[in-house]
């Protein structure tokens, strides 16, 4: 079985996900690096792995995907190690809510319209901020409702709930409003402590 291949940034919160999905699994895996904001453009050959020009792209033998929710299942069930989606169909069907309303409600608030605006615009757009912010808070206070009392987003088992909610929030936290804002929600602010504990979060760390 030939090494599984993802392409994309470091920086990106999507191939994060990916990349923590293969980490929890063990998978070896090479990652290609690929900036899709770069000067030059989207390379000609990637828009064979992803005809949108997006990233994370994957291949495991042959096999090519994108889509960083397809991609995370696909690890998880096409490789050894332990089980990131729950077995019952009420958790899975949670699980893809939690993962659904991040890509739908969090991420552009979370990342682009509050981190990305405070760190790299002079001067910020500060209405877009706060509206951003005012998302974002929403997002917390529903992952809040949603939250299993047990260690995990799901209950005691890691799952790629987790893996999907934990790269956007970490962006989140790049920035002091994110730091403040997640301070109020002590529950997920605690299970983010947990999972940045892990080696996978550890290991799929951008250095600065």
């Amino acid at each position: 079985m030939t090494k599984a291949i993802l392409y994309g940034a470091d920086y990106s919160v999507y191939v994060r996900i990916a990349r923590m999905t293969l980490e929890e699994k063990g998978v070896d895996y090479e990652l290609v690096p690929l900036d899709i904001f770069a000067a030059e453009g989207i390379p000609a050959w990637f828009l064979e792995h992803h005809p949108f020009g997006r990233i994370p792209a994957f291949e495991h033998d042959g096999f090519r995907l994108f889509e960083t929710g397809a991609i995370a299942r696909y690890v998880d069930e096409a490789f050894d190690g332990p089980a990131l989606q729950p077995a019952d169909p009420r958790g899975r069907a949670r699980m893809g809510q939690v993962a659904g309303m991040l890509d739908a409600y969090g991420y552009r608030a979370m990342v682009w319209d509050v981190a990305v605006e405070r760190l790299e615009k002079a001067p910020a757009d500060e209405e877009r901020i706060a509206a951003g912010l005012r998302q974002a808070e929403t997002v917390l206070k529903v992952l809040t409702s949603l939250k299993a009392k047990d260690p995990w987003l799901l209950g005691d088992q890691l799952t790629l709930a987790d893996l999907h909610t934990a790269p956007v929030i970490a962006y989140f936290l790049k920035v002091a409003e994110g730091r403040d804002l997640l301070a109020r929600f002590a529950d997920i602010e605690s299970w983010y402590s947990r999972i940045a504990a892990r080696p996978s979060f550890a290991r799929t760390e951008k250095a600065d």
